[in-house]
């Protein structure tokens, strides 16, 4: 299995958009990158108010003639045990990204990454017995890279047992494969038959 560089002119030849040159679409990924992060945080942290902690409402002593200062229940937020003021409470913090916005992202993470020469392609990628070891030797002989992301336009499931173990490599699909994978990995290993969606998701 034989690995070669894959270039803007290669990328020109499978028809993929990118953008490679200047700074159009920085801005793109950024607000991407923000919504994806801001999508994966559940919003499920709380607290309680002084009306919602467990406790007696009763006023902790008379109002005057103590020579303590004016206090109601033990509930209020300046007692251990209290409510919390402002405290969080279950929120949606996702973000919503259009679709012209996430292309041209796409388009100029792809760009920037192939311009860097972290871009490889090879003809084909499986690993038939399903072995992890088998997946290390194969991936090791494509790159030596710390972190490796494959594109392929599916996998079989003998090849995801072998590498859902490997922490280092990723294997994903042409249609599912997102902007911060892209950025993130070392190394991108595209399989040829992914061309064709991966053009599809760049058309302008």
């Amino acid at each position: 299995m034989s690995v070669k560089a894959f270039t803007n002119k290669e990328a020109a030849s499978a028809n993929i958009t990118i953008i490679a040159e200047g700074d159009k679409g920085n801005q793109a990924i950024h607000d991407l990158v923000v919504a994806y992060r801001a999508n994966r945080r559940t919003g499920s942290a709380n607290s309680k108010t002084r009306g919602e902690v467990r406790g007696t409402k009763k006023k902790m002593y008379r109002q005057k003639g103590t020579g303590n200062a004016r206090h109601g229940a033990k509930t209020a937020p300046i007692f251990v045990g209290g409510g919390v003021v402002f405290g969080p409470k279950p929120r949606d913090y996702s973000k919503k990204v259009n679709k012209k916005t996430r292309k041209l992202a796409f388009q100029r993470a792809l760009g920037a990454r192939i311009t860097e020469g972290a871009v490889s392609s090879v003809a084909s990628f499986a690993v038939a017995d399903g072995k992890t070891k088998s997946f290390v030797k194969e991936l090791s002989a494509l790159s030596s890279a710390t972190r490796v992301l494959v594109i392929g336009k599916q996998f079989d499931d003998q090849t995801y047992l072998a590498g859902r173990n490997v922490q280092w490599a990723l294997l994903q699909t042409a249609a599912e494969v997102n902007v911060e994978q892209i950025l993130h990995h070392d190394q991108i290993i595209l399989v040829e038959d992914s061309y064709e969606t991966l053009a599809q998701r760049s058309a302008s």
